[in-house]
């Protein structure tokens, strides 16, 4: 179990904040793929992406081919969903927030020089993320070494949160709401 009935709120708070760090940091951390749901009305849709940074403000970053469908969507509604599941201790969080896309920008750059050598091909095939090619090889075709004009950066700004601890028919809740760069926390019914 990650928090018991007998945490304060504040040391939930922490333990959250602590998990999440880890799975940005630690890439075995089963916080380090979260599914990230996007769209409005009929057109949903759900994908894992690879969480890369967690700032101290709780801000999530993923990165991604500025050419996919997930793009697309954030750019017609920023309003986003993230969840994390934690197997062995039996935990789930779910993240409600609005997504910033920076793309060329100096939050972009400093993530681009991160990525190491052949990762960066990631970012930048001739074929766009989804199109329909000939044959599985033609998609490992990229424009050149090192070239960023395809690479983002998404920023998820968390608005609410709500981390639920499965535990037989004890099930715990705690639910966290962002008012300006305060959280407000409170025991929820699970």
């Amino acid at each position: 179990m990650l928090i018991k009935s007998s945490d304060s709120l504040d040391a939930v708070f922490q333990t959250l904040k602590h998990e999440l760090h880890r799975g940005a940091l630690d890439s075995k951390h089963p916080f380090r793929f979260m599914t990230l749901a996007t769209g409005a009305g009929q057109n949903l849709s759900a994908r894992y992406v690879v969480l890369r940074k967690v700032d101290e403000d709780l801000n999530f970053y993923f990165f991604s081919d500025l050419r996919t469908d997930k793009i697309k969507a954030l750019r017609s509604n920023p309003g986003t969903a993230l969840v994390f599941y934690h197997p062995n201790k039996r935990v789930q969080i779910r993240v409600k927030g609005e997504a910033v896309l920076h793309h060329g920008n100096d939050v972009a750059k400093g993530f681009w020089t991160r990525i190491q050598g052949d990762a960066q091909n990631a970012y930048q095939p001739i074929y766009a993320p989804g199109a329909i090619i000939s044959h599985p090889e033609a998609a490992y075709h990229w424009e050149g070494k090192f070239q960023d004009h395809y690479f983002a950066v998404i920023q998820i700004i968390p608005k609410h949160m709500d981390l639920l601890q499965l535990n037989g028919q004890t099930h715990i809740r705690v639910g966290f709401e962002k008012t300006g760069k305060d959280w407000q926390i409170n025991w929820l019914a699970p």
